[in-house]
C-alpha cells in the first residue's frame, strides 16, 4: 500500500487550521491545503479572495508558493479540506498545478479514499510534453 507511513490525519490537521485562516469574504468558502515533500517538510497554503474575483488564489497556489519559496522539492502526498474539516478534492486547474509538483504518483486525499493525481488527472499534460516537442 503506497499510502504507508504517511500521517494522513496530522496532514488534514494542517489543511483545517489553514482553512481557518483563509480570506474568503466574497464566497464564504474557505480551503486549506496540506502537501507532504519528499524531503519530510511539510507546506501548505490557503485560499485569498479579491474584490476581483479572477485574481482569487486558490489554496494550492500557496502551497506551491511555500514549496518553492521553501527549497522546491516533490510533492508526494497531499489534501485539502473546506470550512468545515471536510475533506475536498481541487479544481482542475489546481490539479495541473500540483501535476507539476508532484506528477502521477502524487498520492491525493479525496472524499472517495487516497488516489494518485493519475486517477484524478488522467492523460495530464506536462514538462515532457514540452521536451517531447522540442
Amino acid at each position: 500500500m503506497p499510502e504507508v507511513g504517511i500521517d494522513w490525519d496530522a496532514l488534514r490537521a494542517v489543511a483545517v487550521d489553514l482553512a481557518g485562516r483563509a480570506y474568503a469574504p466574497y464566497s464564504n468558502y474557505s480551503v486549506g491545503a496540506a502537501a507532504l515533500v519528499d524531503d519530510g517538510r511539510v507546506v501548505s497554503g490557503c485560499n485569498v479572495e479579491n474584490a476581483a474575483y479572477g485574481v482569487v488564489l486558490c489554496a494550492e497556489c500557496g502551497l506551491i508558493s511555500d514549496l518553492v519559496a521553501g527549497g522546491g522539492g516533490r510533492l508526494v502526498a497531499f489534501t485539502c479540506t473546506n470550512g468545515d474539516g471536510e475533506v475536498i478534492t481541487p479544481c482542475g486547474r489546481c490539479r495541473q498545478l500540483l501535476f507539476e509538483h508532484g506528477g502521477n504518483g502524487l498520492l491525493m486525499e479525496t472524499p472517495a479514499g487516497i488516489l494518485t493525481l493519475a486517477d484524478m488527472l488522467p492523460q495530464a499534460f506536462g514538462p515532457a510534453d514540452l521536451d517531447a516537442a522540442r
